[in-house]
């Protein structure tokens, strides 16, 4: 979760400028995207009742925008857990960052949570992800379910910024398509504004199981419609996408969003 020590750049950087055009890059949505390194033993009970009983409450009270908290089921580095948290643009990311600091009970439970033999984690990464003009909006109430949903994390890298243009268009042309006609629903799309693997598009798909996201890729996989889009990509742009990272998360009984 951001606290007094998150550090948040200057927005001059290349990247920022190659990956978002629109003409106000400040007032685009974003998503901050952290993932929390653990080892086994007490870090992981030690992180679930922070963030339950200290961070959440804090950022429910500096931000409205929509928050994921993710425990990994399978990803690079095991035990995991991530967080999603969304704001309306990089001016509120900031203004919500200054208010944190000012947070007293936010920091008293920040300093009891680091007040412990063992470290909080081993380390953490934090990625700025800026949503793409096709996102869907991202839903900020609890959503009743009878059980936490599976939600898929995947990464695509491009060789080049030109490259990830022609994969966006792709997608917010006829895959997005495709993807919704065999059950496959993200959430969220977005292009990584700092972080690693640049230039990629970050994309988050829940299913409601296991055996449902498999059904749904099979499905996309034989699609002919899919068959069709992909070899016309690749005819025109070459490999727009050259590699891909894909973790799996289930949300956490308390998340926000799940």
């Amino acid at each position: 979760m951001i606290d007094r020590r998150t550090f948040m750049g200057g927005l001059s950087g290349l990247g920022f400028l190659a990956a978002s055009p629109a003409a106000d890059t400040a007032k685009r949505r974003v998503f901050v995207f952290e993932q929390y390194f653990l080892k086994n033993g007490t870090q992981a009970g030690r992180f679930h009742e922070y963030v339950q009983k200290t961070a959440l409450p804090a950022l429910g009270r500096v931000s409205a925008g929509p928050k994921i908290v993710l425990e990994a089921l399978a990803a690079p580095h095991m035990p995991q857990v991530a967080t999603l948290l969304g704001f309306a643009s990089i001016d509120e990311l900031w203004s919500a960052n200054e208010r944190l600091l000012g947070d007293q009970e936010a920091k008293k439970g920040l300093d009891a949570w680091e007040n412990h033999p063992e470290q909080p984690y081993e380390h953490l990464t934090t990625t700025l992800l800026g949503l793409t003009d096709y996102c869907p909006s991202v839903p900020t109430s609890l959503e009743p379910r009878p059980a936490p949903r599976i939600f898929e994390i995947r990464v695509y890298h491009s060789p080049t910024w030109r490259q990830l243009q022609a994969l966006h268009e792709r997608f917010a042309g006829p895959e997005i398509r495709i993807f919704h006609r065999v059950g496959v629903r993200p959430i969220l799309y977005s292009s990584a504004v700092f972080g690693a693997q640049l230039p990629n598009l970050t994309y988050v798909i829940p299913f409601d199981d296991l055996a449902a996201r498999e059904r749904a890729w099979t499905a996309f996989s034989a699609d002919p419609e899919w068959v069709k889009v992909r070899k016309e990509s690749i005819d025109k742009h070459g490999q727009i996408s050259s590699t891909s990272q894909i973790s799996l998360y289930r949300a956490t009984a308390y998340s926000p969003i799940r």
